[in-house]
């Protein structure tokens, strides 16, 4: 599964390179991120959904501290969470919305390109 495979990249992830302030900013990041990974592993898609916002905002986190070797799309959905809205982050350009799937599978933007 997907999410297992994102758990076991974080645990592998070698923070080495950088500097102790990121490495603290890293490790704070990560932890969090593979709890939520892991939520959406044993969990019913409504609640898969609200960890994946949170997992899309730590890893818009992590890439602002680690860059990234290809370009990604930082996405935005408007409606999602009560109109709140929501980000994901996608290798391409065309939007193929995770938070509403078919019913809305174009409905969002691109806010940034990382």
């Amino acid at each position: 599964m997907l999410s297992e495979s994102l758990v076991a990249a974080f645990e592998e992830f070698d923070m080495s390179e950088y500097e102790g302030g990121q490495q603290k900013e890293l490790t704070e990041i990560i932890e969090d991120a593979k709890e939520h990974a892991e939520h959406i592993t044993m969990s019913d898609i409504a609640h898969q959904r609200e960890h994946f916002d949170i997992l899309s905002v730590d890893l818009v986190d992590m890439l602002e501290i680690t860059g990234s070797p290809k370009t990604l799309y930082q996405q935005f959905c408007p409606m999602y969470n009560s109109n709140k809205g929501a980000i994901w982050l996608s290798a391409s350009e065309e939007i193929k919305n995770p938070y509403f799937g078919q019913k809305m599978l174009t409905c969002g933007e691109v806010q940034k390109e990382i």
